[in-house]
Parts: C-alpha cells; sequence; structure tokens
C-alpha cells in the first residue's frame, strides 16, 4: 500500500449502519444494504412520491423495483413501452401474471411507477422495496438528498456492531 492509501485510510474505526430510517409523517423510508423499503401513507402529496424515487435514482441508478401485474397479454407491452422490464410471465385466471423490474436508470419508468403509486394511494396506503447497490456513504447522500422536504428528518438509526441502536434525534 503506497503512503497516500495510508493516508486516506480512517484511523479510528466507523460503526457500520444496519437499518437507517427517515421520512415524515407521509412517508417512511428505511435504508439497509441491500434494500430499501417505502412506505407512502394515503396522504402522501404527488411531489414526495416523485421526489423520492427520483432522489433515490440520482445516488443508485442501478436500483430496481421488482413488482408484479396480474393483465391481459396486450397490456404488457404497455409496461415494457413505459420503461418497464419483463422478467417473467405466465397465464393466470385472470389475464397473465407478468413480473418486471422496474430500473431507476430509466426516467419514463420512475415517472410510470410514480403514476402507479399515486393512484394506488387513492385507495390505500403504499408499500414497496427497491434494491441497491447503497452502503453508509449511498445513505448519507440520500439523506442529503431528502432533507429539503418539508417535516423531512431521521427516525432511527441501528448500527451492525455491537448490536448499537440510537434513536433518531428529537
Amino acid at each position: 500500500m503506497d503512503t497516500t492509501e495510508q493516508k486516506q485510510t480512517p484511523k479510528e474505526v466507523t460503526h457500520s449502519l444496519s437499518s437507517y430510517a427517515m421520512g415524515t409523517d407521509e412517508v417512511n423510508i428505511v435504508c439497509t444494504y441491500g434494500k430499501i423499503a417505502i412506505w407512502y401513507g394515503r396522504q402522501t402529496p404527488e411531489v414526495i412520491v416523485g421526489q423520492t424515487l427520483i432522489s433515490i435514482s440520482k445516488i443508485d441508478k442501478t436500483a430496481v423495483h421488482e413488482t408484479e401485474i396480474v393483465c391481459d397479454f396486450d397490456k404488457i407491452t404497455e409496461y415494457e413501452s413505459s420503461g418497464y422490464i419483463l422478467v417473467s410471465y405466465a397465464k393466470a385466471q385472470n389475464g397473465y401474471r407478468a413480473m418486471f423490474n422496474i430500473p431507476f436508470y430509466s426516467n419514463k419508468a420512475l415517472y410510470y411507477l410514480a403514476e402507479s403509486i399515486i393512484e394506488d394511494l387513492k385507495k390505500d396506503d403504499v408499500h414497496i422495496d427497491i434494491y441497491w447497490n447503497g452502503d453508509d456513504s449511498d445513505i448519507a447522500r440520500l439523506y442529503d438528498e431528502f432533507k429539503d422536504i418539508e417535516g423531512w428528518k431521521v427516525k432511527d438509526i441501528t448500527y451492525k456492531d455491537e448490536g448499537k441502536h440510537r434513536d433518531a434525534p428529537k
């Protein structure tokens, strides 16, 4: 290892995050390595749905949401033309069960996903999981992206090592 690398290596060991929860009264986001779990409450403003999805896209373009949709066969092509990536499909009792990946590198797919979430919020809360390659620094960058949303705050932080847990600041 050369001296430049040694100088850049921190001398203190930092705590690795196990989970980092943040949000507002209307939206809750829990970030872990590999997954971002989002809960949108029925009162979530449409703009916040868009902001959260775009912010995640800015931090990790490789992020993806997997979804299963039961629809007519012709509708599968419509989803594909909206940026969704068809993973598999099978004949079901009431149409076709199609599995799609929604890539966060595609603004078109994110827009279509946001529309779908907003439509679903008219009926009930929405829970989605997004798979990503984020680490501690990506979680910090994601918080920086979100912090301008009115009412945004850290809700809970859990560390991996030694089972450490820290409540969010009041």
